[in-house]
């Protein structure tokens, strides 16, 4: 409707709903520009199943606007019940993401001097400076890598009611309010509403709060859980969906490097695969740990993280979720 084509159901409330929507979101996108969050935007892959519970294909779905504005409203949203309760003194469970350690900013800065970049130091690191870097190599070869490797500079975000803020939204004040039918900690937030606004029975019980850090501790771990679990759903759905095409040739990406060899994700599917150090190539390669790549002793060839290659679909493992490639690509000089 709002790029120009209303039916039925949105042309009555354009005019009254939806462009004064929009016009909200635009004076909210002026904030956000000036509040300067991480904007690591990488593509999420979506897999489509079959009726039968297999896999029917692997999309990237289109990122609309639409997104973006509902995205943005629910940061203010989850903003203003924080602040709600910090108003009225009542105990909540905080979304926060602590500032990268510095062990991890020594490690980005060592792989971002291999590229002649450079990032700000700790005292004064902001969100602002890794869109800094990010900017440098927008739109070149580079941008995957340098967006990979800053995702994993990274700290993981978690529940707590002893809040720090959120370093990568630049936000102080943070509590996770929009799911309460799929998250627990937008569940007590609500609870906490209840009991902070007077709502009625189903408020926060003087029990909860005293066990908010232990509740907090439970949730973050459960988190990390279900993010495994639905990673290791994934892959085993793509390698059976994978098993049939052993042989088959694929364009993809170098993901991850370590001493023992090569993660490789396909373009096509998002699959991942390995491919074992003694099966990169015919040289005897070394592991360069600041550049996240292996190097070739005798020619200099150089498989480093966020390359594109080719590989061949060598073994399959589908209950364990496995994939091994043989690399066809040669390495860069």
């Amino acid at each position: 409707a709002i790029d120009g084509r209303p039916d039925t159901t949105t042309a009555p409330i354009l005019g009254d709903v939806l462009e004064p929507l929009w016009a909200a979101w635009h004076c909210l996108r002026r904030g956000r520009q000036a509040r300067e969050p991480l904007e690591l935007d990488l593509p999420e892959r979506k897999i489509m199943l079959k009726a039968d519970g297999t896999v029917e294909r692997v999309v990237i779905p289109e990122r609309l606007d639409a997104h973006r504005l509902v995205e943005e409203f629910m940061i203010q949203a989850n903003v203003s019940a924080a602040e709600t309760l910090e108003a009225r003194r009542q105990r909540l469970l905080y979304r926060i993401h602590d500032a990268p350690s510095l062990a991890k900013l020594e490690s980005l800065r060592e792989f971002l001097r291999t590229m002649n970049l450079s990032l700000a130091r700790a005292g004064n690191l902001r969100a602002a400076h890794f869109n800094r870097v990010l900017e440098s190599v927008a739109t070149s070869d580079r941008e995957e890598l340098v967006s990979q490797v800053v995702l994993r500079s990274q700290s993981q975000a978690e529940y707590s009611p002893d809040n720090i803020g959120h370093f990568g939204l630049n936000l102080m004040r943070y509590a996770h309010f929009t799911s309460p039918i799929r998250r627990y900690a937008d569940l007590i937030v609500h609870r906490a509403l209840i009991a902070a606004l007077k709502l009625g029975p189903g408020g926060i019980t003087g029990a909860e709060e005293e066990r908010l850090d232990i509740i907090g501790a439970d949730i973050s771990l459960a988190e990390r859980r279900a993010m495994q679990a639905a990673r290791d759903t994934v892959d085993r759905l793509i390698a059976i969906h994978l098993a049939e095409r052993v042989g088959d040739r694929f364009d993809g990406r170098i993901t991850g490097v370590t001493k023992a060899g090569l993660f490789v994700t396909l373009a096509q599917t998002g699959a991942d695969g390995f491919i074992p150090i003694s099966m990169v190539g015919d040289d005897y390669f070394r592991f360069d740990e600041a550049s996240y790549a292996l190097i070739g002793s005798a020619s200099g060839e150089v498989y480093q993280m966020g390359q594109a290659v080719e590989v061949r679909l060598a073994e399959v493992q589908p209950m364990a979720g496995a994939l091994r490639f043989d690399m066809l690509s040669r390495g860069k000089r």
